[in-house]
């Protein structure tokens, strides 16, 4: 019987040796072990194989204590697989690191913020590498630099691709990792190499304290593969990386169907079908429960991309890309999902990546960025164009299939667009309250933003306590109003400069009679914070 040592939450890992020769292992072969906590509770946790007769299972323990395992086989002949037997012993976990001294991110139990298994709050500020696992970013170098910059600047998760990518198609020479592609051309059998590459990428996220989101592929290649490879496809993704502390996206533009297909209305209505099951699926193969979504297509809300948003955790949107044009859409979006019941947290997973298309630059970010987080979002995602297809200079990524050519910039110039920079500091702004317990005041403010003139002003807080105001539009020659200010409560003010972090005092807040407060001209014309603080 063997006896392993861990520690709790982090991932321990260990083999095993099959015993008879099999021809496609990860076609034909499942392997599982069953873990038993000396409490009682169980998890079955799927192993993955790694090539030629070896297996590989990774368990993150919940639990410090000792567990019993066994291994299952789908193949009882097998005695190097099956039947084995041992000891998991675990002591607690005593560092800092926020994803294993907390727990996992789940949704808080109002299903309107996130918050670590131990009730802390987490603020979701991704950054959006689809490609990152090709060899465009190479390892160790230009992987450690980007995610070095994202962690200076405050950024707390990645989404990022497990392989199947947008805007290729299959087999594509710029899919490939330093390993080749995660499959054969005809996607039967896993290229376990490939997976290893991505690996050192996925630990080295979760040691910087970058919570990855997997995407196991893009939308429509269950068109491609079917439902039962499809099944297969998470299994392996499951048994890789769900000992870590991950969050699973189904698909990326779950119903949009490939960009050149003859049958682009019945392929929509089969990935819809096929990612609610797949969902079911995955909520049932991960005995470890990491949070599930799906990435928007069509309509834009991710959780119309299923028939039953139940195998949902959170809806995870994607608005557009025309700059201020996409910002009333956004709004919209955004304003109507966080009241949809039943309720599940918010994220706007794409909208107007920074140097896409038209007008979306720094200015564009911070409007999104606060428009979002002032009307109960839980969090924000980034993009960069350049770094979501991973431009090189030697080698931009080029056409899509539609043949069009999204932008050449490379993404190590791209990485120091300046919205990046400016949303790291609105999320430490944000921080210095309890921003999840922040609601959407917008009578606060006047004139305030609406969904038919979204380019005003956003007002959230807590009442009584602080008030944050995002002042977007002209306010030269135009009075704006703090509203309904509470005679029982003394506050003082000051600007934020939403570009540079600079801060001006406007020392105590003096309401007139009827409770309103004229705003004092910002110090430049641009968009800007004002914060009311209970003095």
């Amino acid at each position: 019987m063997a006896i392993i040592y861990g520690t709790q939450r982090c991932v321990c890992e260990w083999s095993y040796s099959s015993a008879l020769q099999t021809a496609n292992p990860f076609r034909d072969i499942d392997l599982d072990v069953v873990f038993t906590h000396e409490n009682g509770q169980t998890w079955s946790i799927p192993a993955f194989w790694s090539g030629g007769q070896t297996w590989r299972i990774r368990f993150g323990p919940p639990l410090a204590g000792r567990y019993a395992f066994y291994t299952v086989c789908s193949n009882p002949k097998d005695n190097g697989l099956h039947g084995q037997t041992g000891e998991l012993i675990v002591t607690a976990y005593e560092g800092d690191h926020p994803l294993y001294q907390h727990g996992p991110v789940r949704a808080s139990a109002d299903q309107h913020r996130f918050a670590y298994e131990d009730g802390t709050p987490f603020f979701w500020l991704a950054d959006t590498w689809w490609m990152g696992f090709t060899k465009r970013l190479t390892w160790p170098g230009d992987f450690q630099t980007l995610a070095a910059d994202r962690i200076a600047k405050g950024f707390t998760a990645v989404q990022i691709v497990a392989g199947m990518y947008p805007d290729m198609d299959w087999y594509d020479e710029r899919g490939a990792n330093e390993a080749g592609f995660p499959y054969d051309k005809e996607l039967t059998c896993i290229n376990p190499a490939w997976y290893d590459m991505a690996d050192l990428k996925v630990q080295y996220m979760v040691h910087a304290g970058l919570m990855p989101c997997i995407v196991g592929c893009w939308g429509y290649f269950l068109s491609w593969i079917g439902i039962e490879r499809m099944k297969k496809h998470w299994r392996y993704v499951i048994a890789r990386w769900g000992a870590y502390p991950v969050v699973w996206c189904l698909a990326g533009e779950g119903t949009m169907p490939y960009y050149l297909t003859k049958t682009p209305e019945q392929d929509a209505i089969f990935q819809q079908e096929g990612w609610t099951e797949m969902g079911r699926y995955v909520r049932t193969a991960d005995a470890m429960h990491r949070m599930i979504t799906i990435h928007a297509g069509g309509n834009g809300i991710g959780r119309d991309n299923v028939n039953d948003d139940s195998v949902l955790d959170f809806d995870l949107l994607q608005t557009g890309h025309s700059g201020y044009d996409s910002i009333q859409n956004t709004v919209k979006i955004i304003t109507s999902q966080v009241v949809r019941e039943p309720a599940k947290v918010v994220i706007d997973g794409e909208v107007n990546y920074e140097g896409f298309l038209y007008g979306n630059y720094d200015e564009v970010q911070r409007l999104a960025f606060y428009a979002c987080m002032l009307s109960g979002a839980a969090g924000h995602t980034y993009g960069a164009n350049g770094i979501w297809q991973v431009n090189t200079r030697e080698q931009p990524y080029g056409p899509s299939p539609h043949g069009n050519t999204w932008g050449n910039r490379p993404w190590d110039e791209a990485m120091h667009l300046p919205g990046s920079g400016q949303l790291g500091m609105g999320k430490r702004l944000l921080e210095r309250y309890r921003w999840w317990e922040f609601q959407a005041h917008q009578e606060w403010v006047n004139p305030a933003a609406t969904v038919e003139n979204p380019w005003l002003h956003y007002a959230a807080g807590i009442p009584g306590e602080v008030r944050v105001i995002y002042m977007y539009g002209q306010t030269w020659g135009r009075k704006v109003r703090v509203q309904g200010v509470e005679p029982n409560v003394q506050y003082r003010a000051f600007f934020k400069n939403t570009c540079t972090g600079q801060e001006y005092p406007l020392g105590d807040v003096v309401p007139e009679a009827d409770g309103n407060w004229l705003i004092p001209q910002q110090p430049e014309v641009h968009d800007w914070l004002l914060v009311l603080e209970k003095a």
